[in-house]
């Protein structure tokens, strides 16, 4: 792997495996991955908890199959909010994507596997154009994987906001109109993802960041003020660990802008 950026509060957050078992819950609210039992595979957590993507990443992949979650998780992360080049941020999600598909494979009852894979198919996406994403037929599959996520695990937060940003880009892109009739998307089922994902996971920073900006792609400027407010509360949410202090800096950013 290319040299990857700093994580930029390294020291602010010192999770070993103890404290990352013991916070479980609070920390895995948004994608419900479960409680692993291996201590190794809780050190990548660990890793991963205090922003130290690569090493997580590193580690995860070094322990197979049962590593995988953690490390596409901490790549997705670290593509999303820290690398500086387009082109690595993409070929990261791309890697994504791959190992995903392959787990699915592997693991069909993964639910997080599939979950992964439209992550990353997602950020790719929008990263070459939504309108190029949909030509080479990307778009279905993100929202087949994601809706198959929701229907094994209801509870999946993080997954009803990428579902329902899968209907807000496409709408923002195509129209109403043919986004529902090429592919299946609808602004009401949009929103009502969004606040699922906000009912699920109230206090999540990344809910309500992605929440934000939907509604500027669905509804436009008279949203402002809503997306604003979003934005407010984003930002005041005290963050357990890396993850959640990028997403409340990402919140601030867009307050500032």
């Amino acid at each position: 792997m290319a040299r990857w950026t700093a994580f930029p509060y390294a020291g602010e957050y010192n999770f070993d495996a103890t404290a990352v078992k013991k916070k479980w819950p609070r920390l895995h609210a948004g994608d419900l991955e479960p409680l692993p039992q291996d201590t190794s595979l809780l050190d990548a957590w660990a890793h991963f908890h205090n922003g130290e993507f690569y090493k997580a990443t590193a580690l995860g992949l070094s322990l197979g199959l049962s590593g995988l979650n953690v490390a596409n998780k901490a790549t997705c992360v670290y593509a999303t909010y820290l690398e500086k080049h387009e082109d690595q941020r993409l070929a990261l999600f791309l890697e994504v994507a791959g190992r995903a598909e392959e787990q699915t494979k592997r693991e069909p009852q993964n639910v997080n596997a599939h979950y992964w894979r439209a992550y990353a198919l997602g950020r790719y996406s929008q990263g070459i154009s939504v309108a190029k994403a949909l030509a080479q037929g990307l778009g279905s599959k993100v929202k087949t994987n994601l809706e198959n996520v929701i229907k094994h695990q209801p509870n999946h937060a993080d997954a009803h906001v990428v579902l329902g940003n899968f209907h807000a880009e496409i709408i923002d892109k195509v129209g109403s109109l043919i986004g529902a009739m090429a592919y299946g998307a609808n602004r009401d089922t949009g929103l009502r993802l969004f606040a699922k994902a906000l009912q699920l996971n109230v206090d999540s920073a990344y809910c309500l960041v992605e929440y934000a900006r939907a509604i500027l792609m669905i509804d436009g400027e008279k949203m402002m003020d809503e997306a604003t407010r979003l934005y407010q509360l984003a930002a005041s949410v005290n963050p357990i660990d890396a993850l959640e202090r990028l997403e409340v800096e990402m919140a601030k950013t867009e307050l500032e802008d």
